[in-house]
């Protein structure tokens, strides 16, 4: 066991041991606990399917695992080489791949069940294609991506400078 442990850790000390929270966390970061960088999304319409297919995420180190809907209708469906699973699913897929990161592209009336969903898995940052507003708890992030207001912001740019 000691071998193993010095394989993950470099903070042992002879005869004297480990400190805990600093094996614990090393441990946690060599299974793949800390997974920053994987993604699902909710929702593969036009917009999920497109996110799903897009590859410049990958030149940032961000990847998107798969995508879900309750749309049987796209059950199986791959874009970009990622599949599209059911609903059922997404929990046992983000506790097993330790997935923190969830992207809704559903429509605003479905967002803050699916925000909830995801929370209650385990996700800690949800960006949302969505135009709803969505309450979470203390310590999650949420980003907004409202494409209406970055339309909006175009069209007054080219209004102000006719």
């Amino acid at each position: 066991v000691r071998k193993d442990l010095a394989s993950v850790s470099c903070t042992g000390k002879p005869k004297v041991g480990y400190e805990v929270k600093t094996l614990i966390s090393e441990l946690e970061s060599a299974l793949g606990y800390d997974n920053t960088a994987d993604a699902v999304i909710i929702g593969a319409g036009h917009l999920g399917m497109a996110l799903l297919d897009y590859k410049g995420f990958e030149e940032y180190g961000f990847n998107i695992v798969a995508g879900f809907d309750r749309n049987e209708k796209v059950w199986g469906k791959t874009e970009g080489g990622k599949p599209v699973f059911a609903m059922e699913k997404l929990p046992s897929l983000i506790a097993r791949m330790h997935i923190k990161i969830g992207i809704i592209t559903v429509p605003a009336k479905a967002a803050q069940e699916v925000c909830d969903l995801l929370v209650e898995n385990g996700i800690l940052a949800v960006w949302n294609f969505s135009s709803a507003h969505l309450n979470v708890p203390e310590g999650i992030l949420v980003r907004n991506e409202n494409m209406a207001v970055s339309l909006s912001l175009l069209v007054q740019h080219l209004t102000d400078n006719k």
